[in-house]
């Protein structure tokens, strides 16, 4: 099922110079043996980038970076097309892309199902332990106001509140789409922001749910509550590169497959605080945590 792909093509450019944004991919591909890693426009996926993408040049791999490119529904195409080699993605987001009806399940199902929904030219290598999961969370305050423990306790109250949220998350079934249809909760009003924005907008109560992902360092900072998921709404969301095959050798692989069995949801919730917290630079602690496990 790739319907959405159409909605990417020509526009692409249009669309990044109008978020005021320098086109990634102006020149098509790397330079011939070149793998190019992406990521999308949060803090995580740029530090995946960095460890997946220094792993694999400590190898020898010949390395180049297209950072901050956007959401899925941008880049994914790029990927197929070749102007993106390698993209550390999450499993059951992907899945959820490729197959708007797939069922939310284990990794290893989930894994089954995304390589069978995958085209020809695509394959997903090792999933990590490490997991993201999209949630809604609250203050501390909204939960207690409102006694909410799990999205189910939304349904009666979500009406008078507004979540806010990426844009996409708007679209999606792992989003405001399979909120409604599982949990049958709909907000009184859905607020796009960027994620850097989402959590000041909770703190200042312009907004009083988010999406925010689970590891993301704030959620511990300022006692937010992550509302419980006992529909697997949003199933497994374990760090999985998806690659172009014709662009990424043995060696890559194996250094790609050695992040992945490196990384825990604990060290990438560690590395999340050290840059969005400490405002450290990503490269940098990508860098240190493969020396300190020996892959770079």
């Amino acid at each position: 099922m790739h319907k959405k792909l159409a909605l990417i093509g020509l526009p692409l450019v249009v669309l990044l110079s109008a978020c005021g944004g320098s086109d990634p991919f102006e020149e098509e591909g790397g330079e011939a043996g070149t793998v190019v890693i992406g990521s999308a426009d949060f803090p995580e996926s740029s530090l995946l980038a960095e460890l997946y993408g220094r792993a694999m040049a400590a190898e020898g791999v010949d390395v180049e970076y297209r950072l901050n490119i956007g959401s899925r529904e941008v880049y994914y195409s790029q990927i197929e097309s070749g102007n993106l080699s390698v993209f550390p993605e999450y499993n059951g987001a992907t899945l959820a892309y490729l197959d708007d009806e797939a069922p939310s399940t284990d990794p290893e199902e989930t894994n089954r199902l995304v390589e069978e929904a995958l085209p020809d030219g695509l394959e997903i290598l090792d999933s990590s332990s490490a997991e993201n999961k999209d949630s809604v969370s609250v203050t501390s305050e909204v939960a207690d106001e409102y006694d909410l423990t799990t999205l189910a306790d939304l349904a009666d109250v979500a009406d008078e509140l507004v979540l806010g949220g990426p844009p996409e998350f708007e679209t999606r079934h792992q989003g405001v789409v399979g909120l409604e249809s599982v949990y049958g909760v709909e907000f009184g009003e859905f607020r796009s922001l960027e994620v850097a924005l989402l959590t000041q907008a909770l703190l200042d109560d312009d907004i009083q749910a988010a999406n925010l992902f689970t590891t993301d360092p704030q959620i511990a900072v300022e006692d937010f509550v992550v509302l419980e998921d006992p529909e697997n709404l949003f199933g497994s969301q374990n760090i999985t590169p998806i690659i172009n095959s014709d662009q990424v050798d043995d060696t890559a692989r194996a250094a790609l497959n050695a992040v992945s069995a490196a990384l825990t949801t604990e060290e990438l919730t560690q590395l999340n605080e050290r840059v969005i917290i400490q405002n450290e630079n990503a490269a940098d602690v990508a860098q240190e945590w493969l020396e300190e496990q020996g892959l770079a």
